[in-house]
């Protein structure tokens, strides 16, 4: 399973003091050196942490793979067809949300966004949708036409106790068995961290996950190279079937 190190609060502590330091672009080669597999970030629309000059000196910088997460509009697109990421994630935004609370509604938004995945694509640009864990939601991104799927993981993360996290670790198995019979590949994440990241990793079907705050929670304390090595060695431990 791949770790995708998302930087965006870096960026935010950054935002406090409208400052330079601490600098995203050098976490993200601090998060590679301790073995990321990729950097996410998130471009929002009110540009509250990361900002367009930090997507272009990371799509320089980055030696791995660079997702950037954004909404479906024209100004985002046409930010990410001049910056060309490696990846673009789209979701659902609010600008009075604190961090992002849901999936994207791929059902209802089909022919919104399947222009702009069309317009990625030509420009080789991999695209993922985040979604809900929902067979429609699934379908719905397959017949838009994307390869891969980041599934929200909130429920699991903020399951009460192990018994509601096995639950909700069966249905997540399940979308992301499904989403595999129709070709798409599975990602996953929000909420993930040090503690439930020893479950959710038995999911087989999910190829990556995307973590930041708890892996930044933890930065501050150890270190980023550390943080994000503790995590990969967690990621890499044998895992037995929870069945």
């Amino acid at each position: 399973m791949r770790l995708g190190v998302n930087v965006d609060h870096i960026a935010t502590l950054r935002e406090a003091r409208k400052g330079r330091e601490p600098d995203p672009v050098q976490a993200a080669v601090l998060a590679e050196l301790g073995g990321a597999d990729g950097i996410t970030v998130h471009l929002r629309g009110d540009r509250r942490h990361i900002k367009e000059r930090d997507i272009e000196i990371l799509g320089k910088t980055v030696t791995t793979h660079l997702n950037v997460e954004m909404a479906a509009t024209e100004e985002m697109a046409t930010l990410m067809l001049s910056l060309l990421p490696h990846q673009v994630t789209l979701v659902a935004e609010r600008r009075e949300e604190i961090t992002t609370e849901g999936g994207l509604d791929a059902v209802i938004n089909q022919s919104h966004l399947q222009n702009y995945i069309q317009s990625f694509h030509s420009a080789g640009i991999k695209v993922s949708l985040f979604i809900d864990p929902d067979k429609e939601q699934i379908r719905a991104a397959h017949r838009i036409g994307v390869k891969a799927i980041e599934i929200n993981t909130t429920k699991f993360s903020e399951a009460g106790d192990r018994d509601a996290a096995m639950n909700e670790l069966v249905k997540l198995k399940e979308v992301a068995k499904f989403a595999g019979k129709l070709g798409l590949e599975t990602i996953a994440g929000h909420g993930l961290n040090y503690r439930n990241i020893l479950l959710f990793r038995q999911i087989p079907e999910v190829t990556e996950v995307n973590i930041g705050h708890s892996i930044i929670a933890r930065a501050a304390f150890v270190g980023l190279e550390r943080a994000v090595r503790e995590m990969k060695a967690l990621l890499s431990l044998p895992s037995p079937l929870y069945e």
